[in-house]
């Protein structure tokens, strides 16, 4: 029901030429090829000589230092991804030291992040201790709790905390090594090798953990191997203890209802144990409670959301299952001769909106991927990795989607109207509305004085599907029913059930009051949810369907038949295929059942009560049916691209223009992402050494900016002062009130924040308070100039006079004790 996804209003145009005629064009090329490249280098390589135009996987800073190394080429820096560390924490009849939340714990102090970013990641990216990182709207909520931690390498620390959680168990430590019951307490990590920063940062957490006594066993595998490995096994099993995780997103989020539970909560079915009944299941009540109050919109105001958002952060990372380490800055590759192209906060570069926008001088864009093909194709519980939905976003059209430099909601295949009686109110829901019920397997209209919050009139913008059948309001309902009937468990044979996907469903079908359709192309829907953005509300509320009703009827078929899995974790413990249409075995497994279908007349039970005749379900299967047969796969959908052909042998993915007079965007219609008026701080100055009670004064010098945000931390690491400040003329004088700070070190951090642009640009730097005052002369280092393409700092000369100034004062502490 929630989705990710984006609008424009724009009518396909048709062009009358000779009495024929032709549908114009939506995108600037025929069509997009994605090859599959390893290794970054030889990609690099290629980009600059012009074989390739875009490079969808991140280059490594040193190689684009120089001016020279960056000719032929456009850089564009991207953030959005990151890294972290899946500990398992389960109990088994081995030991499993992380099934002890303080050695968990621990390991926060384990991880140099501050060596992982400047050395493996060549200082493109930031530590970060939770999800989110300072480019994520969320981030200045929690600031202050994060501040709170205080995380810094210390492996005495981690040490210490391990050695006495260890004896409190029993473990003894002899020769160097820890055992329990005479065993060596063993663990075993699984390293991404196809990640040199991932594969870097395992390397240097085993001998970490080798160095304070533990037995280390390395996995080394892809992220195929992890969905068997880590994903895919019982975590009681101890087939993992630790893994290296990397992450990308698809979009830029304002508002974030999935990101705390996908990362720290057991409901969301994505942490150890994956909510596998016959797995152990990692739980926390707490977490769950939380994070699905965010998720259905439980909250009165944004102050209640702000504090289940910290209250989840905080619990997230005392509890350390998912240990976050740093936010990435990737730098993209794309050939001199391409533009158009749209750099999401979220997705970076591979935005969807990319290929659509991008134009060269050639018909087809050519654009390396690292990897070609890993999980499945399907629209359920696949699509789950960044490779695949790089692909998917350009031949799938959502019903909504997110700006991608304000995170905000707005329509793409749907408009809406938002009428809502929230946060306390309620709206009757009128009695011709209608809901499936899953016990008696049929639609039914909804009991009288059925209340809801908020009702969304929803007009869908149809056009065809890829395979050129017109899609209605059956995909609608389709959709709808297959939420709900998948949402449900209505008892423990309920074959309808999936181990990733009903948990997730069953958070949105409970806030669903019914739907009542209005017209061809309208519905209304009622549901409990309440936001105090309206966009949001629309977006909960959206029911969209991305593949035809009769690819999903059959895809269903197959999984109730046992022949495959809609989810990894599904298909694993059935011992079946995670079930992907774009792969011929299954897209045929796909063909076999709508044959049947076909032959027998069959019709679905959720739109049997649409009385249609029997010709519209037959050209249905019967167009289905013959794109597999073309095209040797069963991915139809309904996006500016369609899937021509997946080639694992020259490890190629062709997508191409879908010209349809039916396809609403005309050419050109995403060029307004094109670029974004990023907020920058161009000059800082204030004081390296403050004296305690006289005036504190940082002069900030800003461009694109609406406001200044900043936190004062003091020398133990409390936060003392924060503020936001609206920016008058691009400049603004803090007056800060050094009577709060502590002699020593302090702290300041300066976000410069846009209304439109929501990625503040940040300033962090330390400076020393003293008790009373000291006469030294003032250096030059006040100023720091900032530039787009960094900071850069003036050479400092350290006057003579100072180091005689410090020398008579040294005198003079010894002379007088």
């Amino acid at each position: 029901m929630k989705k990710l996804l984006v609008f424009i209003l724009a009518l396909s145009i048709v062009v009358v030429v000779n009495n024929q005629s032709f549908a114009e064009k939506s995108v600037f090329v025929d069509s997009v090829k994605f090859i599959q490249y390893l290794d970054e280098n030889t990609a690099l390589e290629e980009v600059r000589n012009g074989n390739l135009d875009i490079y969808y996987y991140r280059i490594s800073s040193d190689r684009l230092e120089s001016n020279q190394s960056r000719e032929g080429l456009q850089v564009f820096d991207s953030t959005g991804g990151s890294y972290s560390i899946l500990v398992n924490p389960a109990d088994a009849e081995k030991f499993n030291p992380f099934s002890i939340k303080e050695i968990r714990f621990a390991l926060n102090y384990l991880v140099d992040r501050k060596l992982i970013v400047n050395e493996l990641m060549g200082g493109y990216g930031s530590p970060i201790i939770s999800y989110y990182s300072t480019s994520d709207p969320e981030y200045l909520t929690i600031l202050e709790e994060l501040e709170i931690f205080n995380f810094k390498y210390n492996p005495g620390l981690a040490e210490e905390i391990i050695t006495k959680a260890l004896k409190e168990k029993g473990a003894i430590k002899k020769e160097g090594k820890w055992k329990i019951n005479e065993n060596p307490i063993e663990i075993k990590i699984f390293i991404r090798s196809d990640d040199p920063v991932r594969k870097s940062i395992g390397e240097i957490l085993a001998i970490e953990l080798e160095r304070i006594g533990f037995v280390v066993k390395k996995d080394f595998g892809d992220l195929n191997k992890a969905f068997v490995v880590v994903y895919g096994s019982n975590p009681s099993e101890l087939q993992w203890s630790l893994y290296t995780e990397g992450w990308g997103r698809s979009a830029f989020v304002k508002y974030d209802s999935v990101g705390l539970g996908q990362m720290y909560s057991p409901w969301f079915s994505n942490m150890p144990g994956f909510n596998d009944p016959s797995y152990w299941n990692y739980e926390n009540n707490k977490l769950d409670e939380i994070t699905q109050k965010i998720y259905t919109g439980e909250f009165e105001t944004s102050e209640k959301r702000s504090e289940l958002i910290r209250e989840a952060v905080v619990e997230g990372i005392d509890e350390s299952v998912r240990i976050f380490l740093a936010s990435k800055i990737d730098q993209y590759v794309v050939n001199e001769r391409v533009s158009g192209v749209v750099n999401d906060f979220g997705a970076g570069v591979p935005s969807r909106f990319t290929p659509i926008n991008a134009q060269s001088d050639s018909d087809e864009l050519v654009i390396g991927v690292k990897q070609i093909y890993q999980g499945a194709w399907n629209p359920v519980m696949g699509l789950t990795d960044s490779y695949s939905r790089h692909i998917w976003g350009t031949i799938s059209d959502p019903g909504t989607f997110k700006h991608p430099f304000t995170g905000e909601t707005f329509p793409i295949r749907t408009s809406w109207q938002v009428e809502t009686a929230g946060p306390d109110g309620n709206l009757i829901v009128p009695t011709k509305a209608i809901m499936w019920n899953p016990t008696l397997q049929k639609w039914e209209n909804i009991k009288p004085e059925t209340m809801a919050t908020s009702k969304v009139v929803l007009d869908f913008n149809f056009g065809n599907w890829h395979h050129g059948q017109r899609i209605d309001m059956n995909d609608i309902l389709y959709s709808l029913y297959f939420t709900i009937e998948w949402g449900t468990q209505i008892d423990e044979n309920d074959r309808t059930f999936d181990t990733e996907f009903t948990p997730r469903a069953a958070q949105s079908i409970q806030t669903i009051k019914g739907i009542n359709q209005i017209d061809k192309d309208t519905i209304e829907v009622y549901v409990d949810y309440w936001h105090f953005d309206e966009g949001e509300i629309a977006d909960w509320a959206v029911i969209w369907n991305t593949m035809p009703w009769e690819i999903s009827a059959a895809m269903e078929k197959a999984v109730l038949d046992g022949k495959a899995s809609f989810s990894r974790s599904g298909a694993t413990s059935k011992n079946v295929n995670w079930i992907s249409l774009i792969v011929p075995n299954d897209a045929n497994l796909v063909k076999d059942y709508l044959s049947d279908f076909r032959n027998s007349n069959y019709i679905p039970i959720s739109l049997k009560q649409n009385n249609l005749e029997s010709k519209y379900y037959q050209e249905r299967f019967e167009s289905a049916i013959k794109w597999i047969d073309e095209k040797n796969h069963a991915v139809i959908s309904n996006g500016p691209f369609y899937l021509e052909s997946y080639s694992p042998e020259s490890r190629t993915i062709l997508v191409t223009a879908f010209d349809d007079d039916s396809y609403p965007f005309e050419i050109g219609s995403w060029s307004e992402f094109q670029n974004a008026a990023f907020p920058i701080i161009r000059e800082i100055k204030l004081k390296d050494v403050i004296q305690k009670g006289e005036e504190f004064s940082v002069e900030i010098e800003v461009e694109n900016t609406d406001s200044i945000l900043y936190f004062l931390v003091n020398s133990h690491g409390n936060m003392i002062s924060s503020e936001s400040i609206q920016v008058d003329k691009d400049k603004i004088n803090l007056k800060i009130d050094s009577e709060k700070l502590l002699p020593g070190t302090g702290n300041i951090k300066i976000f410069a924040v846009s209304n439109s642009v929501l990625k503040p640009d940040f300033y962090e730097s330390s400076f020393i308070v003293t008790e009373k005052k000291t006469e030294l002369p003032s250096s030059s280092s006040d100023n720091i100039e900032f530039s787009e393409d960094g900071i850069k700092y003036e050479v400092l000369i350290i006057p003579i006079i100072i180091i005689i100034g410090i020398i008579i004062l040294l005198k003079k502490h010894h002379n007088n004790p």
